[in-house]
C-alpha cells in the first residue's frame, strides 16, 4: 500500500511491518497504538521503526491511518483518569476556653 508519512511516500506491505516489529519491545503505551502480532505498540515507535525516521517527524494520525489501512487494529488514546475528588475537611468548631 503507498502511503505518505511525514511528506514521504512508502510502499507499506503487512508482512514487511510485522518482519520489521520481530523482536522488538513495546514501549509503554501512552498514546495511541497499534496491535502487531500478539503484542501492543505504541503508534510513534512502529513509525520510527518502518520509517526509519525521528518520532518528531510525523504524527500519530499519519501512520495510524496507515497500519489501518494495512489492516492492523489501531486504539486511540486511553481516557484519562478521572482526578480524585478532594477530601472534603470537615471544619471543626473552635475550642472554646472559659475565661
Amino acid at each position: 500500500m503507498r502511503c505518505v508519512i511525514a511528506r514521504f511516500p512508502f510502499d507499506l506491505f503487512k508482512n514487511e511491518v510485522e518482519q520489521a516489529m520481530k523482536g522488538i519491545k513495546p514501549e509503554p503505551v501512552t498514546g495511541e497504538s497499534v496491535i502487531i502480532g500478539r503484542r501492543h505498540y505504541p503508534v510513534k515507535q512502529v513509525g520510527e521503526i518502518i520509517t526509519r525516521q525521528d518520532r518528531r517527524d510525523f504524527s500519530a494520525q499519519e501512520v495510524t491511518r496507515a497500519l489501518s489501512g494495512l489492516g492492523f487494529t489501531c486504539r486511540a488514546a486511553p481516557a484519562p483518569e478521572p482526578a480524585p475528588a478532594a477530601e472534603q475537611a470537615v471544619p471543626q468548631a473552635w475550642p472554646t476556653t472559659l475565661v
